[in-house]
C-alpha cells in the first residue's frame, strides 16, 4: 500500500489546547485521518511531542521523502521503518504524536483495503484473529470527580472512578453511567448549596472536598443506594507523580513518606468494600512502594501508568519485579499503534490486566476503542459521559454490542 501524501493539520483537543491531526491520502485518493490526544499528567519516559509548526517541518523535511512512494504492506512495516528512520530514544526527531498519526491514519487505510472493521484488522495483524463479536466486554472505567492536575479544586488524588461490569450489554451499562453521573451532580450541588457545578478536565465534577477520602465514601453510598453494588466497583488513579518531591509526598496537606502514604491507601481500602484498583499510588521512581502495596492484598489491582508508559519493556520489568498487577494502555505515550499492540501482549503474556484508556487532553478520535476490542483488554478507561468523550461510548456500544 502506497502512501501519496501527508497532511498535517492543527486541532484543538479537550481542553482547548493545541494537537494535531494527521491525515493520509491513498493511491485512490481516498484520506484517512487520525487525532491525537495530548495529555496533562505525563511520565518521563513517554515519546516526545511535537507542537504542530514542528510536525509541519518533519513532514516537509523528512517524511514526505522517506514515506511517499514505498509500498508497506504491514502496519508494523510502515511502523518499523519510522521508529528506524527516527533513530531516538524517545522518538524526538519525528515526534511521537506525529508517528502515532501516521500510524493509526494508516492502520486506517489498511482495515478499508481489506474491507475490516479497524479492530477487526488490527486483531489479525496483531493479535492472531482472535478477538471477535463475541469477545468479553471491557470494565468501563470512568472519571466521575477529577482532582490533581485535572481540577482546580483541593484534591490530591487526580481520578475517582466508578467501574462499571456486570456482563450486560455495553449499552445499558452505559445508560446507568450516565444516569449515576446525573444524579451525583445533583446531589453534590445539593450538599454544596451550589447553583451550578464545576467540570474537570474529564469532565468529571471538580469542585472542593472535605479531604482525599470523602469523595470514595459518596459515590460508594450512592452506587448503593442506587442498588448497583452488583455492577459497580470504584477505582482510583492517584498520579502521585504530581505531588512527589525531594523524597517525599503532599498529601492531605501533610508531608508523608513512602510507608505512611501506603497506610493511607490500606485504609482506604479497608474503609471502602467496592474500591477495586488503583492507579499509579505512588512516583515512578518509587518502586518499593508499588511492591509492597501490590503484595499487601491479593484482590485488589495495582495499576501501572507513569511507571510503564506503555513500553512493553516496561511492563514485562515491572510485572516479573511484582510491582503492578494491572497497566495502561495509552498510545500516544509510545508513539506507534505495533507498540501499543505489543504492550498489551506483554502484559497478557505476564499475566497482568490490560485497561486501554483516553488522555484528558482528548480528541473525538475513537481509536482506543477499536485497540480495546483488538486486544481483548480487561477495561476501556474513557473519562465522564460528556462532550467529546461520548463519542467513544457510542463506539464502545457500536462495536460491542
Amino acid at each position: 500500500m502506497k502512501i501519496q501524501d501527508i497532511i498535517v493539520k492543527l486541532i484543538f483537543d479537550s481542553r482547548g489546547e493545541e494537537t494535531i491531526e494527521v491525515e493520509l491520502q491513498d493511491e485512490n485518493s481516498d484520506l484517512f485521518r487520525a487525532q491525537i490526544p495530548s495529555g496533562k499528567s505525563r511520565g518521563k519516559n513517554e515519546a516526545a511531542v511535537l507542537g504542530y509548526d514542528a510536525a509541519q517541518k518533519v513532514v516537509a523535511s523528512i517524511l514526505n521523502k522517506k514515506i511517499i512512494g514505498p509500498d508497506f504492506n504491514y502496519v508494523r512495516e510502515l511502523d518499523n521503518f519510522l521508529i528506524s528512520l527516527d533513530n531516538t530514544k524517545n522518538k524526538s526527531k519525528i515526534g511521537g504524536n506525529l508517528m502515532l498519526g501516521i500510524s493509526i491514519a494508516f492502520s486506517r487505510m489498511m482495515a478499508f483495503m481489506c474491507g475490516k472493521e479497524l479492530w477487526e484488522f488490527l486483531s489479525d495483524e496483531f493479535f492472531g484473529g482472535r478477538a471477535s463479536s463475541e469477545s468479553e466486554k471491557p470494565l468501563i472505567f470512568s472519571n466521575l470527580i477529577n482532582g490533581g492536575e485535572h481540577a482546580n479544586n483541593n484534591l490530591d488524588i487526580q481520578e475517582y472512578m466508578v467501574v462499571v461490569g456486570g456482563g450486560k450489554p455495553i449499552s445499558l451499562r452505559v445508560k446507568k453511567l450516565i444516569s449515576f453521573y446525573k444524579k451525583l451532580g445533583d446531589i453534590l450541588k445539593a450538599k454544596n448549596k451550589l447553583k451550578n457545578i464545576v467540570i474537570g478536565d474529564e469532565g468529571g465534577y471538580a469542585i472542593d472536598f472535605k479531604d482525599n477520602f470523602e469523595p470514595i465514601k459518596i459515590l460508594e453510598d450512592l452506587i448503593y443506594k442506587q442498588g448497583f453494588k452488583k455492577e459497580f466497583s470504584l477505582g482510583l488513579d492517584v498520579a502521585a507523580n504530581s505531588f512527589y518531591g525531594k523524597g517525599g509526598y503532599s498529601f492531605g496537606g501533610r508531608k508523608v513518606n513512602t510507608k505512611e502514604l501506603g497506610k493511607i491507601y490500606s485504609g482506604y481500602f479497608k474503609k471502602s468494600k467496592l474500591l477495586h484498583s488503583i492507579e499509579d499510588p505512588f512516583a515512578e521512581t518509587d518502586e518499593d512502594g508499588f511492591k509492597k502495596l501490590k503484595n499487601s492484598k491479593a484482590d485488589r489491582i495495582v495499576v501501572g501508568d507513569d511507571l510503564t508508559v506503555t513500553s512493553p519493556f516496561l511492563i514485562e520489568k515491572y510485572a516479573k519485579a511484582g510491582l503492578i498487577s494491572g497497566v495502561i494502555i495509552k498510545p500516544n505515550q509510545i508513539g506507534t499503534v505495533t507498540e501499543s499492540c505489543e504492550a498489551m501482549l506483554a502484559a497478557k503474556e505476564n499475566k497482568i490486566k490490560t485497561i486501554v484508556s483516553h488522555r484528558s487532553g482528548e480528541t473525538k478520535d475513537n481509536f482506543i476503542i477499536h485497540l480495546a476490542k483488538a486486544g481483548g483488554a480487561y477495561g476501556v478507561k474513557i473519562g465522564a459521559p460528556v462532550r467529546e468523550r461520548i463519542l467513544k461510548f457510542d463506539e464502545l456500544i457500536r462495536i460491542y454490542d
